[in-house]
């Protein structure tokens, strides 16, 4: 694999640490900020909210740059946004520098995909781009754990400065080992608009907006739902967490390769997978060995979508990936949401903590449907295919 993808990761890593520790570090800021839990919750939901305006904003506004410049450009704004959030006086410049640090995960995420795959040789496509979103799965195992841990004893705002500071690195490894792109290929903002005509390209979003809504419909409730359900302490939902991100890092891996050997058929399998895994978990959720060992598969089915889905959508993009490329970042924090607010409807409904594993389990059927009719409609066009040519 090119050495390149390794600044990539890192620009990734990055970026996953600052997605997810401010779960983490959520109790410091509201107590800093002298807000309740829930007002300090806006700290992530604004984050959210910059990843789904600034993935399609900011890619289309910088579709004529050279790939490689729209790489720096994007890590020089998330270095920014993370560097003044640590420096926040409040919690309402704290909300406003979180969103302005999510306005460059899309458009990094699709602009890395597109370089991923351009450096890769023919039949690595999907495990290239999937080397890049190692960064975000190690984050998970490891910037997450480390930056909460860092958050506690220290303060929260020397976790994003550590974010920060890590932002400077992948600039400097970009900028060492990344080669020049060159302008896209007859750059259009038009061009890339086009492909949204695409129903196969709606559809991928859709499968990537419930199938991995029903990841996080899970995820999003897994702390009390493994203390109050299945006993354990909250220190040791730290190191359960950690077991997911193994999970989601191996299921990344493996994503990628599958992606590249046999797209379709591999997709369904781990939609289903993730739908069964999802169900179990409502059973062994009471149990403290069937639930560890079930968090993992979680981790490893839902992730494995992940570079399959990235892989997907740029073959049905065409010649003008990157912006549908972004766009998957997008459906991705639609589906945190999607997936956290069904789950917390049906706790809310008295439904119990488990619940929102049902709920998973449903929308990763519905993502494996709306898969079973892109597979269709790719049989469809394969047979159309000869008579049209004649």
């Amino acid at each position: 694999m090119p050495v390149a993808l390794l600044a990539l990761a890192i620009g990734a890593f990055g970026i996953g640490t600052t997605e997810f520790v401010m779960m983490g570090v959520l109790p410091e800021a509201a107590a800093d900020f002298g807000v309740s839990i829930p007002s300090a919750g806006y700290l992530i939901s604004g984050y959210a909210l910059g990843v789904v305006v600034g993935a399609p904003l900011l890619t289309a506004a910088a579709v004529r740059l050279p790939r490689k410049t729209m790489l720096l450009a994007m890590m020089g704004l998330f270095t920014l946004g993370n560097t003044l959030f640590a420096l926040s006086p409040n919690q309402e410049f704290g909300v406003a520098f979180r969103f302005l640090a999510g306005l460059p995960h899309g458009a990094f995420f699709g602009a890395g995909a597109v370089v991923a795959s351009s450096l890769a040789k023919p039949g690595e496509r999907a495990k290239a781009v999937s080397m890049m979103f190692m960064g975000l799965t190690l984050a998970n195992v490891v910037g997450v754990p480390l930056g909460t841990l860092l958050g506690q004893k220290v303060g929260w705002r020397a976790t994003f400065g550590v974010v920060a500071v890590i932002g400077l690195l992948a600039m400097v490894a970009i900028a060492k080992l990344v080669p020049h792109q060159g302008k896209p290929v007859e750059p259009s903002l038009r061009g890339e608009l086009g492909a949204f005509r695409r129903p196969q390209v709606w559809l991928a979003l859709a499968i990537v907006t419930f199938g991995l809504g029903g990841v996080f419909a899970c995820l999003s409730y897994i702390a009390p739902m493994l203390t109050d359900v299945t006993g354990y302490s909250p220190s040791n939902v730290t190191l359960l967490l950690s077991l997911a991100g193994v999970g989601m890092t191996i299921g990344n891996i493996l994503g990628g390769r599958l992606a590249d050997k046999a797209l379709m058929p591999s997709l369904y399998v781990s939609l289903f997978g993730l739908a069964t895994v999802l169900a179990i978990f409502t059973f062994t959720a009471n149990g403290k060995v069937g639930a560890a060992v079930t968090i993992f598969f979680v981790g490893l089915a839902g992730f494995m979508i992940g570079p399959m889905m990235q892989a997907r959508i740029m073959e049905k993009a065409g010649g003008t990936p990157s912006l549908v490329s972004a766009a998957v970042q997008s459906a991705f924090n639609i589906a945190n949401s999607i997936g956290a607010y069904l789950g917390g409807l049906v706790i809310a409904g008295g439904f119990g903590l488990v619940a929102p594993n049902w709920v998973g389990a449903s929308l990763a059927v519905l993502g494996l449907s709306l898969a079973v009719v892109s597979g269709g409609m790719d049989r469809r066009e394969a047979r159309l295919a000869p008579a049209m040519a004649s």
